[in-house]
Formats: structure tokens, C-alpha cells, sequence
């Protein structure tokens, strides 16, 4: 059975997952769900997410949700296909995770909430709060100096090769660069914007931007 993801594909969230399945070759479809139009929110979505938020994977009888969660699990079952997204020592694999919870943590909060207020909101017809987002800005600074710390001393964030490390950042950044026009926070770094050039030049990251509307 194809693998269904149910989500949107301009959205963060859905993005990190599509993103790891075309990495692996993994066939997929995917079944829009309005964002805009509440669709995430309805009765028969909350039987398949019950927190009403996308993405979520039906594997045949098997369903997942949590983004972060999915990419583990596709990266794991599909180890013998396509790059190794997890690494290969147990030190390797730590400095993965090491990196996935500073993404979900440091980064994805500020990166969200900048977002919110200097793209969605507006976008909605609502003000966006300017001085939360400068001081999620000025926060974010701050994290992507310890980005710049690292990436001097390796090419990605988890060691010498891509991973989902590096994967989980690219919906966000994208945003932060294309949307909420904050590509200083990673062009005034050498290494971080040598990194994001790096990783969004993917065959696999263009393929999906493709498929964004």
C-alpha cells in the first residue's frame, strides 16, 4: 500500500516529512488538508490527529503523527534505502537526536512565532505583534551564534554528513529567508549560510518546492 500523508504542502510541519520521504524514495500521497478552511479541525480529521494539527501518516494499518516522530520512524525503517539520515555509531545517532531537540526547542519556537506575526497574521488580516517578533529576532540571534560555533567545526549540525539534523530546519528557515524576509539572521554567518546552501540545494528539498503552490 502507498504511504498516505494528510497535510498541506506549503506548510512547516508536513514539509519536514515530505521532505524525508522523497530523501528515501518512499511513494507517497497526499491528501490536502485546508489549513485555512479549519479541515484540520473537523470531526473525521480529530478520529485520524486528536490535537487537530497535520501531519499525520497512514502506513496501512499503522498511523503516526508528530513530524519529528515520522521522519525517525521512515528514517529507521528504510535504512538500507537512499541517505543515511540517522547516522551510524551510537555517538552519531546521539548527536541526531542532540540536534533534532535543539531544533524543536531553541529554534522552531522563535522561527514559528516571528513567522506568525510578520507573515501569517498579516496574511490574515490581523496585526502582527512587532515587538514580539524583535524580541523572538533578537533571541534567535542568539541561537544561530551557537549554530555558527558549530558549523566551523563541521559541515552539519550532527557531524560530517546530512541528516535529519539538518532536515528538520529546512521548512523554517525557508520561512524565515522567503517569507518573513529574515535571511540576515543566516546570511551575517559564513558557515550557517555556507549550511543552508548547502542543504536547500537537495534534489530532494527542490523536488518539493515544486510541488509547493
Amino acid at each position: 500500500m502507498v504511504l498516505t500523508v494528510y497535510g498541506a504542502a506549503n506548510a512547516a510541519c508536513p514539509q519536514r516529512v515530505l521532505a524525508c520521504l522523497i530523501e528515501k524514495g518512499i511513494d507517497f500521497e497526499l491528501i490536502h488538508v485546508d489549513l485555512n478552511r479549519g479541515e484540520h479541525k473537523s470531526p473525521d480529521f480529530l478520529l485520524r490527529q486528536p490535537f487537530g494539527q497535520v501531519p499525520m501518516v497512514e502506513d496501512g494499518d499503522f498511523r503516526l503523527y508528530e513530524s519529528r516522530a515520522i521522519i525517525r520512524y521512515y528514517a529507521a525503517k528504510y535504512a538500507d534505502r537512499g541517505p543515511d539520515l540517522l547516522g551510524k555509531t551510537l555517538e552519531e545517532r546521539a548527536m541526531v537526536d542532540q540536534w533534532l531537540e535543539v531544533e524543536a526547542h531553541n529554534f522552531n519556537d522563535l522561527c514559528f512565532n516571528l513567522v506568525l506575526q510578520l507573515v501569517i497574521l498579516p496574511k490574515m488580516g490581523q496585526p502582527g505583534d512587532l515587538s514580539l517578533a524583535h524580541a523572538c529576532e533578537q533571541k534567535l540571534e542568539k541561537v544561530m551564534d551557537v549554530y555558527e560555533k558549530r558549523l566551523s567545526e563541521r559541515p552539519y549540525l550532527a557531524g560530517d554528513n546530512f541528516t535529519l539534523a539538518d532536515l528538520s530546519h529546512l521548512p523554517g528557515i525557508r520561512y524565515l529567508v522567503e517569507e518573513a524576509k529574515m535571511g540576515h539572521l543566516i546570511t551575517e554567518r559564513k558557515n550557517v549560510n555556507a549550511w543552508w546552501g548547502c542543504i536547500s540545494s537537495r534534489p530532494a528539498w527542490k523536488k518539493l518546492m515544486e510541488l509547493v503552490p
